[in-house]
């Protein structure tokens, strides 16, 4: 993000002797990212957190691909992805490149028989339906919708939900998740003219820690397979902690947008970047008010990226007929605007309630099977009039 945060109990320095009062050793566990140059936390945990009694299996869980070189528009029907019991089992992935995985999950279960680690990539789950609490060997998060939870390679942690009815959309990046760089000061602090500040965030709470022995299910993501190991520990045994690396939130609902006289360029959305890939929040907010104006998006050429749409909220002016849970892709190589009679019958109009969220990737993102599968077949040709 950059910022600090510590919970529980921790020694005065680093790499030092840290004991119960019973005189029984806590074993420190470095948690950082880019080698040893990124964002950094310091762990401390009852057992030692290297106790691997077995691997049962691995499994391929890479996704296949249906369109590697995609230049036509596409419009995805998200709520058909059909509801599953089991948290992973119910990740589709629909769009991915070599920096990103985005997808859909419908979850009807809490995660509670397994824990999970993402080993390669940064995970952002948006909540667009569901509450519960997002568990972590760091400790606990309580989500709600419009929440976005940021969550570390390496994170072992557990989704549990209050409901059956939860809708999810994710983003697993290969590169960290920042807040962006012009937001902030030299320092990393948020800065006035960012719209949103630390106030915001959503930090881990409520560090459950468990000394506990047995068999402890870890499902590991690598390289596209799922290998899952048992722990001779339950890997939610630390005592405290500190820094910089750590599972965070923050509502969608407490992005404040920026506004001007005339159309704003779609950084002014800005929330998340990664090196390779945006991530921008559209929230209700007031029209431009130059009395000429267009609230309408321009047309414009999409010559360095792939930008994807997800659909929350709210009357969407831009586009017709669309609806919750819908993905529209514009994929580099072809421009594209608002659709016909967007522009028309945006004009006078005061505000907006739409609620979305957008990722514009710099490399070009391939088509899973799992896509076409819920691909309308004619979003392309929605700008013919």
């Amino acid at each position: 993000m950059p910022i600090y945060h510590q919970l529980g109990s921790i020694p005065q320095k680093r790499h030092v002797v840290f004991q119960n009062k019973e005189g029984k050793h806590r074993y420190e566990q470095l948690f950082g990212t880019e080698g040893f140059s990124g964002m950094q936390s310091i762990l401390y945990h009852v057992h030692r957190p290297t106790q691997v009694k077995e691997i049962l299996k691995s499994y391929s869980v890479q996704p296949k691909i249906a369109i590697d070189k995609n230049i036509k528009a596409l419009l995805l029907k998200g709520f058909e992805i059909k509801p599953t019991e089991d948290f992973l089992n119910s990740r589709k992935t629909l769009l991915v490149n070599v920096d990103c995985a985005i997808g859909l999950a419908a979850p009807t279960k809490s995660q509670t028989d397994y824990f999970y680690k993402n080993a390669d990539a940064d995970e952002m789950l948006f909540i667009h339906k569901g509450k519960g609490v997002l568990k972590t060997f760091m400790g606990n998060i309580a989500f709600e919708p419009g929440d976005y939870l940021i969550i570390p390679r390496g994170m072992i942690y557990q989704m549990h939900f209050e409901g059956s009815e939860n809708r999810l959309l994710f983003c697993e990046s290969h590169s960290p998740y920042y807040t962006p760089k012009r937001y902030k000061n030299s320092q990393g602090q948020l800065l006035e003219h960012s719209p949103f500040c630390e106030r915001d965030y959503k930090l881990p709470k409520e560090l459950e820690t468990h000394d506990k022995k047995g068999d402890f299910i870890i499902k590991i993501k690598k390289e596209g397979m799922l290998h899952e190991v048992v722990y001779a520990t339950h890997p939610f045994d630390v005592v405290g902690w500190d820094g910089y690396n750590f599972p965070w939130g923050m509502s969608i609902h407490n992005f404040e947008p920026i506004t001007g006289r005339v159309h704003q360029p779609p950084p002014v959305h800005q929330t998340f970047e990664t090196s390779t890939f945006v991530v921008c929040s559209f929230v209700p907010r007031l029209y431009d008010y130059h009395p000429q104006a267009i609230p309408a998006p321009y047309n414009h050429s999409n010559i360095d990226s792939d930008e994807v749409l997800y659909y929350v909220d709210g009357d969407f002016m831009s586009r017709n007929n669309i609806e919750q849970g819908h993905i529209t892709l514009h994929p580099k190589g072809i421009p594209h605007g608002p659709a016909p009679g967007a522009m028309e019958r945006s004009i006078g109009q005061k505000d907006t309630q739409e609620l979305a969220v957008m990722i514009d990737t710099f490399r070009p993102l391939m088509v899973t099977e799992e896509a076409m599968g819920i691909d309308d077949g004619k979003y392309y040709k929605s700008w013919v009039e």
